[in-house]
């Protein structure tokens, strides 16, 4: 009878935990006003954008009709045919430029190479005014901010001069006479910008925010210092690291004045560089120059969109703690 009782025996009922009410979204007149100048705002900086990918898909004779036509009527790829030499035209494959894909080589390169440069110099300055302590520490970061006061266009006589006249290097003597230094060659593009007091003080902005208990257990580990910064440091910092790199690839990227200044070979142009002379030597062929601005700006589209959130993330947590 006890077993038959056992058996009968309702099993007990499993309470489900209460789903909380969906809050219901409430506009509020701040809403409104934001969304207001934000929408024809957004609507402001894209147009552009939009309007380069339509025009490098429309004819020549389009390209400046009024009113435009952001929708191409006639869909056509030579502007893209003639930029990289396979027009189907003679006039065209004569106007296409020699070394464009050398041009988008050297911009990946140097961009790639700089941002490499700026991400461990940077970080790793960065790293000492956060978490070292040393007489001077405040008063030499302070002096690197200050640089950030001086306009870029006042450092570019000083910077090709010293890239002039550095010894043993281009054919210069003892004194960096006799030759051109670092002028017309990668390094020139990329040592003048290998470190930036903007990176460093938005690093170290982030890394103060990381617990010095984590640092002090490694040294009680017996963890050098470099070790530290590259087993602890680096890691937690990814998202601040991100936003460097993304600003530092997109400046040398679309940098046009330096390497105006300092390449004078062909077989060093950067992309823009290129694509300014290209326009000068062929009187602004149109259908060329958009289709190739598109292209030269793809890569930095890819950047953001491959590393937007570490980037949004580094941004907004980079002020907690100063």
């Amino acid at each position: 009878m006890s077993a038959t009782a056992e058996t009968t025996r309702p099993a007990p009922q499993v309470l489900a935990a209460p789903v909380p009410p969906r809050r219901r979204f409430r506009w509020k007149w701040s809403h409104v006003a934001a969304y207001a100048i934000l929408v024809p705002g957004a609507l402001l900086f894209v147009a552009p954008f939009v309007w380069l990918i339509s025009a490098s898909f429309q004819p020549v004779g389009d390209l400046f009709s009024y009113p435009p036509h952001w929708i191409p009527r006639d869909t056509t790829l030579e502007g893209y045919k003639a930029f990289f030499g396979h027009g189907s035209t003679a006039a065209s494959r004569a106007n296409a430029p020699d070394g464009v894909g050398r041009w988008f080589l050297n911009s990946v390169f140097v961009s790639s190479a700089t941002t490499a440069c700026q991400l461990f110099f940077n970080a790793l300055a960065a790293y000492v005014f956060a978490k070292r302590r040393f007489p001077g520490r405040d008063i030499i970061f302070f002096a690197f901010l200050a640089t950030m006061m001086v306009p870029a266009n006042v450092t570019l006589i000083p910077n090709y001069l010293v890239l002039k006249h550095i010894p043993f290097m281009g054919g210069n003597d003892w004194f960096g006479l006799g030759g051109h230094g670092l002028l017309d060659s990668y390094y020139g593009l990329i040592l003048p910008n290998a470190v930036a007091a903007f990176g460093i003080f938005l690093l170290r902005q982030y890394m103060m925010s990381i617990p010095d208990e984590l640092l002090d257990a490694a040294r009680i580990d017996g963890a050098s210092e470099f070790k530290i910064f590259w087993k602890i440091i680096v890691p937690l910092s990814r998202p601040a690291l991100a936003a460097v790199g993304i600003f530092t690839f997109t400046y040398v990227w679309e940098d046009f004045l330096w390497p105006l200044i300092v390449i004078s070979s062909p077989d060093h142009y950067t992309a823009p560089l290129g694509l300014a002379l290209f326009v000068t030597k062929n009187r602004t062929s149109w259908d060329m120059l958009l289709a190739g601005s598109v292209i030269a700006t793809l890569p930095m589209v890819l950047v953001f969109l491959v590393f937007q959130r570490s980037f949004i993330k580094g941004i907004s947590l980079s002020g907690l703690k100063g």
